[in-house]
């Protein structure tokens, strides 16, 4: 599939000037005559396992019901109204991965999930918004999306789900199989199911400053040095025991001040954090353990691949994969690097990697993070 066609005729570099987190863009067949990846059964038993998430929303009597998964049983066919969301499908199937795949003209570290909703008639999650950039691919059926750049992003009060109090429509479109509506965040939007139907949603990460700024310190906590103990040689007698004095502040604070952090530190939180798989993430080790020697024999033929559910980026001298980060010489960084942008790494290049990289492949080999061939 050309990006220019995923785009609707723009390459990659005038959508983010002209439409990225600015406003919506519809483009009809951006996926010419799309077929579901994923058969409906087939989402439906993902649903029931324990280590996908999943979402069941419905509305009953006017009212709004939210249910989490796994789930052993869904709703009749023939009852309306009701939507399953699946997230990170592209994990657990190769062609759900590699539709994402052709989305990765945005970096990696904000490159989230391939997400399905499947919904009968009148099926939808009610208006409301996101707080990242999110790509809606009609893959089955029709559905019809109304969007609106309201600034009232109120919510209706004591809702399981987050639905807008005011939603204005300003737009309308009914997107069928192949149709993709992009929408920057924070862009209200409700898309409501024309009988039953499958839509995709590529969405992206956008951390809050808030979550990052709590991870980091908590990621601090580790290389922080403070020696010492608090003491207090020329402590006075006081008639107001309650009050802490000024002589223990001014001493805690000084020793806290103390607490710095450099360029590094925040390339190490940053690598780690983003490459952290979710906590229902498992990957599944090979059944056939090889040692290192016949680990290198296979992968200097036939090359490694990542797993679907691996995460792996760079940053200088740093190369991060699943929280864990490594520094290696210059020519290692270079083919690890070729390794986190292709996801794979032929015959030649791992022949060309140092005794010490092939024993870090090899690791990674035994925990399901790469495989040969």
């Amino acid at each position: 599939m050309k990006k220019s066609t995923l785009l609707g005729g723009l390459s990659p570099q005038r959508f983010l000037q002209d439409y990225w987190q600015k406003k919506p863009l519809l483009i009809r067949q951006a996926f010419p005559a799309f077929e579901p990846l994923i058969e409906r059964d087939a989402l439906f038993n993902l649903a029931s396992e324990d280590d996908v998430e999943s979402r069941l929303i419905s509305i009953v009597d006017n009212q709004w019901h939210l249910q989490n998964g796994p789930f052993d049983r869904l709703p009749k066919l023939k009852q309306k109204a009701w939507t399953l969301l699946v997230q990170g499908v592209n994990l657990h199937s190769e062609s759900a991965n590699a539709l994402l795949n052709q989305f990765r003209f945005i970096p990696d570290a904000r490159l989230d999930d391939l997400m399905i909703s499947y919904a009968t008639d009148n099926g939808g999650v009610g208006p409301h918004f996101d707080s990242y950039d999110v790509f809606l691919l009609q893959a089955h059926g029709k559905r019809q999306w109304k969007i609106s750049a309201q600034d009232d992003l109120s919510l209706i009060n004591d809702l399981p789900l987050k639905i807008l109090k005011n939603f204005q429509p300003e737009q309308e479109f009914i997107l069928e199989p192949g149709d993709m509506l992009y929408l920057p965040p924070q862009y209200a939007h409700d898309g409501v199911a024309i009988g039953e139907c499958m839509t995709y949603s590529i969405g992206f990460r956008a951390p809050s400053y808030q979550e990052l700024g709590e991870a980091f310190l908590q990621f601090m906590a580790d290389s922080i040095d403070l020696p010492g103990r608090y003491t207090d040689p020329d402590l006075k007698a006081t008639n107001r025991p309650a009050e802490i004095s000024n002589l223990m502040f001014d001493k805690v604070a000084a020793e806290l001040a103390k607490v710095e952090f450099t360029d590094d530190d925040v390339r190490i939180f940053l690598g780690e954090y983003l490459s952290e798989p979710k906590a229902n993430v498992f990957f599944d080790p090979p059944s056939q353990p090889m040692s290192l020697a016949a680990f290198k024999k296979v992968a200097s033929k036939n090359g490694v691949v990542l797993s679907r559910k691996t995460r792996m980026l760079y940053r200088g001298k740093f190369v991060f994969i699943n929280g864990e980060s490594l520094v290696t010489d210059k020519n290692d960084k270079t083919l690890l690097a070729a390794l986190a942008d292709e996801r794979r790494l032929n015959g030649p290049a791992i022949r060309a990697l140092s005794p010490d990289a092939i024993e870090t492949l090899h690791a990674w080999h035994e925990d399901g993070w790469i495989l040969v061939g």
